[in-house]
């Protein structure tokens, strides 16, 4: 449920920003504006705005298709005593997400007044790599047709985003697309360090 409502809040957001100039530009991460004019409440504003229609759709069918299962996964984590509220951990994981993404880009861009960015790639990022972490093996299709383990997934979308970060040029935010990666592959040890001897028992478990 509480994937759905995310949903629907950041598409209502981004549809009225997509016809009011006014807000998109009071609502998009602004380096510059967040250090040198204060305004703080960008680091998460942004997260709910998106450049067009293709950018909106892609993050929120990532988002149901991997946000549905992970609160599955919490619900699990309730049953078994490591959490009290799944809710509240979905929610902690997507924010967190959304400001533990943005942090790279605006040390790197403070003092850039032009550079901007928005969407909640960061925060889906991270919904897909705690699901990685759960079901590393669980197969991810690439172009909705070839089948890839998560776990393979996973590192080479790392390694990507590591690269193109470095060589830019795409106008793509390939840091909030990584940080956003590490931040949810290590919420459910945060949860419970424990956990991990979960994700050691889905490594090694592939041939069984």
């Amino acid at each position: 449920m509480i994937t759905l409502i995310v949903i629907a809040i950041t598409c209502a957001i981004s549809i009225i920003a997509f016809n009011n100039g006014q807000l998109f530009e009071k609502l998009l991460l602004s380096p510059y504006k967040v250090m040198h004019k204060k305004e703080y409440y960008r680091i998460l504003s942004h997260g709910f705005l998106h450049a067009d229609w293709v950018h909106l759709l892609v993050n929120m069918f990532v988002l149901w298709s991997f946000g549905m299962g992970l609160q599955g996964w919490f619900n699990q984590l309730l049953y078994n005593g490591y959490i009290a509220s799944p809710t509240q951990h979905f929610l902690t994981i997507y924010i967190g997400g959304i400001i533990i993404s943005s942090l790279s880009s605006i040390v790197k861009n403070r003092n850039n007044y032009y550079y901007s960015s928005v969407g909640a790639s960061g925060a889906v990022s991270a919904i897909v790599f705690a699901t990685i972490f759960f079901e590393p093996w669980q197969s991810l299709y690439l172009f909705a047709i070839i089948p890839i383990p998560g776990i393979i997934f996973g590192a080479a979308y790392l390694l990507y985003s590591n690269y193109m970060s470095k060589k830019g040029g795409d106008n793509i935010n390939h840091d909030a697309h990584f940080y956003g990666a590490v931040f949810g592959f290590i919420y459910p040890i945060l949860i419970d360090p424990s956990l991990v001897l979960h994700f050691i028992n889905q490594l090694i478990s592939f041939n069984k």
